[in-house]
This record gives C-alpha cells, structure tokens and sequence, in this order.
C-alpha cells in the first residue's frame, strides 16, 4: 500500500525538557521521525521547547516552534501551518497527554487533522490502567490482582480484599511518576494520597506486589495490515519491584524458556491488537513468578519509549523510522531493512551477542536521597555495551557508566549508596534492596565465598545471572586471553598482575591479544551489513576494515547525568555535519543509546564502545585517523585527552595543554593575574592543612570545588573551618588527586556567561 496521499504535512510534538524518566530517547526518536518524514517527500512541522535537542536545528524541519508545549500553543502552530496529521508518538509522555488534550478540546477535529501513529481510543486504552486491565482480561491475558480508586475510602475497601506489601500506580504518568510501595498502613493512606494528586485523571490502581518477580519486555511494530514483528527481548536482571528504567537489563532474555517466550510472544501480538494500536512500535512489559511460572502483563506504551531506543541501538533496528513510515500507510513488507538493505523490515531481527543496560544514578548530588530504588524511576541516564558473552557485555557496560569503575567489580562506596560503607565483614542484608551499586556488592561477596543459592534468597535475581557474577569473581588471572574475552579492562588486569594498564597494554600487543571488530547487522551476519556499526570483541575475526580516506573520531559524551545532558550529543552531531562538510569520513565513539550521535547512519562508521582511554585508543591504533575531536563530548573525552596526546594521538581544535589552563583552577587563576583581570581571591591546596590556610586568608564564605569536574559536582559554599575539614574528608572520592581550589565567594553578586569562538588568532563573540 503506498502512503497516504491525503497527507502532506505533518506536525510532529516533542517531549520538552530533559526529566527523569524522558531524556534525550526522545531527540533521537523525534529526529529519526522529521528524516523519515522528510525522505517520504512530506513538510515537517515540529513544536518542541528543549532548545538544546538535535530535533530543534533549524535545517531539521521545515517548520520549527521553540514554544511551550501546551494544547492552546499547538493550536496557534496548527492555525498558522495548518497540517494534516499529527504525529504524537515519537514525544514520549508529553505528546501522548497534549494530543489527548488537542482530542478532547475539539482541536483536531476543527481543524481537520488526522492523528497518525495511534488513536485516541488506542492510547487511552494503554495508558488508562483500568481500561487495559478491562481490555486484557476480555481477551484472557492475566494481569495482576487489584483495582481501581480515586478516593481513600475507596483505597480502604479494596484493601480490606488484599495483604501488604500492595503496589500504588497513578494512571497517566511517565518513569513511575507517583508510584509507590506500601508496607502497612500508614504508609499506605500517605502514598494513595499521593498518587491521586500525581495522576492527572486522579485515580490509582492498587494492585498485589510483584516483587522478587522476574520481568521481561518485547518490542513490538505492527502495521496496518496487521503484519506484526518482535524487534527485541529484553530481560531485567533486577526482579519486579524496581522501575525498568533503573534496572540493569539484557537483550535478548538469557532466562526464558521457549514456552514461556511464545506465550509473551502471543500475548504482546495479542495486546497490541486488542488494544488497537493499528501501526508503529510499542513496548509490552510482562512479569513471571519464578516459583509456579505465572506469567502476566504489566503494562504496554503506545508509542516510542527508553526502551525502544535501547532495543533499536541493539538491533540496528531503527524503530522510531519505520514506526514513522508505517503511520503514513506503508507496511514492513514495502520497507527495506536499512542496515543490509536487501532483507525487509518485516524480517524479525536475529542477534549474535549479548547487550547490557546499566542505568546511570547521581544520588551524590542529593544529600536527603536514600539511593534506595523502587517503583518511581530515578536513573539520569544510561549506557549500553556490546558483546559476544554476558560477562563481557556487562564488564563493558559497567566500564561505560564513568563512575570510577573499571569493570565490574568491588568499589569503596561512599555516600550516594544506602548501604553504608564497605567493611571486611560486609552485611548481606545490605543486598535486599535495589541500590545504584547493588551487582558490586554481589561481586565482593561471591569473592567472600558466598553460595549463589545465598544471594539467590536475598536477592531474587535469577541464579542464571548470578552464577555468572560468581564466575567473574573467581576468574585465574594468568590467563591474558581469557581475561579479555570475559571483559576485564587493562586497568583490571594490571591489579590483578600488579602492573599499570600501560604495561598491560605493551603486554598484550606483544602476545598479538588484541581486539577485532564485529558488525551490528540485525540478521546474525547471514547477510553483509552496509551500514557500518561496531563493537569491539577479544576473538580472531575481524569483521570490518579500517575506513579509506581522510577520517576523524569524535568522542561522545558518554551516559547523561546532572550537569552533561543532550546539549553535547547535539555537538557531537553537529561535529559531524561540520567534518562531512569539509570532505572528511566521520567516526563516532559513544556509548549512549538514548542519542542521536549513536543513530546507525548519522556517520560513516559508529563504534559503540565506553568512552575510556583503553577503548578508544583500540579504535584510534585501528582505524589510524587523521585526528581526534574531544572538545564536543563534554567532559567525558577531556578526562581522557591528556594520555591520547602522550600516546601518540593527533588532538584537532584546542589541545590537553591549553584545555588544562582551563580546567586546572590554580593555572587559570594565574592567567588572569598576568592579564590584569579582576577575579575574586583564590588559591589551592592539596592537603587539609593547605586548603584551610588558603580559606584563613582568603576569608569566610569561600566556594570550594576540584578541578576537572562538571555540573558543580562536589562544590560546596563553605562557611566555617569545621565546615571546610568536613568538605575535604566528603570530597575525597571526587577529587582523586586533584588540588582543591578555594576562591572567594561573593554573596548577592550578579553572573554573565560570554561565548566565543576563536580561531587561534580571531576571537567572534557570540
């Protein structure tokens, strides 16, 4: 069937601010959707008002409103533009509400616009707990046990039928958003009312609780011949209890028998029919209790989700494009796979390696958190690995999240994680509950001589995934082959052997253990991929060859966290419009599957790996490019460009020297001393003693802050000596070696930014 020909324009809603629970999946998605848009021949309308997306570029779509997204906002942009269709799918929870809105106003139907990607009746059935719940069980899906209430007096009735712990949902919220348990009463009336005042249709389902349960999710695209694919399965190795968004998950399911995934299998197909999601992608989370194998449906999203992104950079899939495609009347078997392109999009993906999630936390920068994690989502952002076992996927992605760690492996925890430091005697109890670093701590005990049957009780994590923890606990170290095919990084074979990762790295190039690369080509290579997306594994065959021509690396930013969002993905990306432009072949290194920069055809090759100096350095002796760009991802590549430049590596743009006058509080102090630039009072110290005579002379309020780091982390306005020791001993896992810098603070003063670009000898400001 071709497109629809009543069509020809369309406006598309994107997903507003950054927030926990909507991130940058939503620019990737709103992205890929104005291109797929664009390429059918249509005019693009897009309304989004987070300035720092991909999606709001001018030369995106044909149209762009910076605006606020609200439906009698979207009514002027439909006045003035006058589309034909909306597209509400590809802006998270934000479109699905304004387009119910736009839907319930009047909006759409005065102005002649068709919805394209899911009906009203079809989103609210999703999205409106009851009705799915209703929906479910006339088809004979089980759901869980419970009801509906929007009162307290209801809630007391319905808990008068059922046994704590119970489950609290407000319906038509995103990431959890208002969700809670409740382990007795008092708790109970507290999070009902809550959830009633977080639900925008003020009402909660209360259901039985499902923790300890195992959960699993299908991506799911249908067309409007009801042509119906399974993109990706995916597995949280954290069982129920936890939001899916701060559980660390695998793709495909490494626990599901073959019966068990046919009746998910079934059951998602099922959902989406009855549901009527006529076309696009959905995401279809299911639950299975692992002591009598019940299995029921938790809940499905009618549009583009997190977990969408992280299937479609799992797969190659690219979801949010064909779902696009498919609302404008296409179907999977007119589309062509866009990574072989020979085999249809109607062909179900076939992967051979293992893929990681792990969810990135920054509870540091919030005191009064518990860090504990539950049914609300709290996550910042995310990293995703590639790898040909599980053990080296999750080493690879644990190496990925830039939280100190080199792998997965036992770590000092500070605050930032409930479960109070680490001591020889650690208390299993301290397992219990899902924290940020919960699989450290599983690892030190099973170094402990802890059984998987022990951790399996306190836990609930399928033993499968623990007796592979187990196995990396108890790894021989002398076997530098070994090691790197179950994922240890350099630095971790270097403790191991008490080395350094340089003699490591010498090491194992003189034994020729060195990585190859393999290709993501959504068909298990029956079939040679033109779309060139890598990852890295230790086995002799390498699946690519080094790219011809003039070619540059861009480093990524890595995962998003407070202080490094979107707004150098969007840099990362122009970066590459900018080199493109100038003749040059793009390679991309990241690990963040929510981004544009990650897409499968933005560069000419992508190589998905942690953004550490080890990895790229594989990448960079590999491809032997003409440089590298670090100055785009934020502080990720910074942290890194120092060593690259001492290893040989080409930096473009401002080199690790000049970045470190900036970075490095003390030299850039004195700089503005030579230039005679009036600055408040500084200094630095490196010991306690250093930093409290500094503030002594400086005077009472000073900032204290370490150099090289971002977003205000570990910055503290100190009032007191004894509030400045107590800033020291609290900062010492930040500032790792770092000086501290002291400067003087200056209450009711006024701040200005100023941006500048410069070619070393012309300054533009901007």
């Amino acid at each position: 069937m071709p497109k629809n020909k009543e069509i020809s324009s369309v406006l598309i809603i994107g997903a507003g601010p950054i927030i926990i629970g909507q991130a940058c999946e939503f620019d990737y998605s709103g992205t890929q959707a104005a291109r797929a848009l664009k390429e059918a021949g249509l005019r693009v309308v897009l309304i989004n008002s987070n300035p720092a997306t991909i999606m709001t570029d001018p030369d995106l779509a044909d149209a762009t409103y910076i605006e606020p997204i609200t439906s009698d906002y979207v009514e002027q942009i439909i006045i003035k533009e006058k589309p034909d269709a909306l597209l509400p799918t590809v802006g998270g929870q934000t479109a699905l509400n304004i387009a119910i809105e736009l839907s319930n106003k009047g909006v759409l139907q005065r102005h002649k616009v068709q919805m394209i990607g899911a009906q009203i009746e079809a989103i609210e059935k999703a999205e409106n707990r009851e009705l799915f719940k209703h929906e479910m069980k006339k088809v004979g899906i089980d759901t869980a046990n419970g009801g509906f209430v929007n009162t307290i007096n209801e809630a007391n009735k319905l808990l008068s039928r059922m046994s704590f712990p119970v489950i609290i949902r407000p319906s038509f919220t995103m990431g959890g958003s208002g969700g809670s348990i409740a382990y007795n009463y008092e708790e109970f009336e507290n999070l009902v009312e809550k959830g009633i005042i977080a639900s925008p249709s003020s009402e909660v389902l209360i259901e039985e609780s499902l923790i300890g349960w195992k959960e699993f999710e299908l991506e799911v695209i249908r067309d409007s011949k009801d042509n119906v694919i399974i993109v990706c399965s995916i597995e949280n190795i954290d069982p129920m209890g936890i939001h899916t968004g701060d559980s660390i998950t695998v793709a495909p399911a490494m626990t599901l028998s073959d019966k068990e995934f046919q009746k998910m299998r079934n059951w998602a197909i099922l959902c989406l029919r009855t549901i009527g999601v006529e076309t696009g992608g959905s995401n279809v989370q299911f639950a299975v209790n692992p002591k009598n194998g019940r299995c029921i449906i938790i809940e499905m999203n009618p549009r583009v989700s997190r977990s969408s992104a992280l299937a479609s950079k799992a797969t190659g899939f690219p979801i949010a494009k064909v779902a696009t495609k498919l609302a404008l009347g296409f179907s999977l078997d007119e589309l062509t796979n866009d990574i072989t392109g020979k085999t249809l999009a109607a062909f179900e993906p076939t992967i051979d390696y293992i893929v990681t999630k792990v969810p990135r936390f920054d509870f540091e920068k919030f005191p009064s958190s518990s860090g504990h994690l539950g049914v609300q989502m709290q996550s910042v952002g995310e990293v995703m690995a590639i790898g040909r076992t599980f053990k080296e996927s999750i080493q690879k992605a644990f190496r990925s999240l830039e939280a100190g760690l080199d792998g997965l492996e036992p770590k000092n925890f500070n605050k930032g994680d409930p479960d109070l430091n680490r001591t020889k005697n650690l208390d299993m109890s301290a397992l219990r509950y899902g924290t940020c670093f919960r699989m450290l701590k599983i690892i030190e005990v099973f170094k402990k001589g802890k059984s998987v049957e022990e951790i399996y009780r306190i836990t609930s994590i399928d033993p499968w995934f623990l007796r592979q923890i187990k196995e990396l606990s108890q790894i021989k170290k002398d076997n530098i082959q070994l090691l790197k095919e179950t994922g240890f990084s350099d630095t971790q074979i270097g403790r191991l052997l008490d080395k350094d990762d340089d003699e490591i790295r010498l090491l194992r190039k003189s034994l020729k253990v060195t990585p190859s690369y393999k290709v993501v080509d959504t068909c298990a290579g029956e079939f040679i991929a033109k779309t060139p997306y890598c990852y890295s594994t230790y086995d002799k065959e390498n699946e690519v060859m080094p790219l011809n021509g003039k070619k540059v690396i861009i480093l990524g930013g890595g995962p998003n966290r407070i202080g490094q969002g979107i707004e150098f993905d969007y840099c990362c990306v122009q970066a590459v419009f900018g080199l493109k432009e100038q003749g040059f072949k793009t390679i991309m290194i990241n690990c963040n599957p929510e981004t544009v920069s990650t897409d499968f055809d933005l560069v000419d090759r992508l190589y998905f790996e942690p953004v550490s100096f080890e990895d790229v350095m594989n990448v960079v002796e590999f491809e032997q490019p003409e440089g590298v760009l670090i100055q785009f991802g934020g502080q990720t590549p910074l942290k890194i460009a120092k060593k690259l430049q001492m290893s040989g590596v080409s930096i473009m743009g401002t080199s690790p020297l000049n970045i470190d006058l900036a970075e490095d509080r003390k030299k850039f102090g004195n700089i503005l001393n030579q230039l005679n630039i009036l600055c408040p009072k500084f200094g630095t110290g490196e010991t306690i003693d250093q930093v409290i005579e500094v503030a002594e002379r400086i005077g009472y309020p000073v900032l204290a802050r370490p150099s090289y780091v971002l977003g205000g982390r570990a910055m503290e306005i100190v009032y007191s000596k004894g509030q400045l020791i107590d800033y020291v001993s609290r900062s010492a896992d930040v500032t790792k070696g770092h000086p501290i810098f002291i400067d003087q603070f200056l209450e009711n003063a006024f701040e200005f930014d100023v941006d500048a670009l410069s070619d070393g000898s012309h300054v533009y400001i901007a």
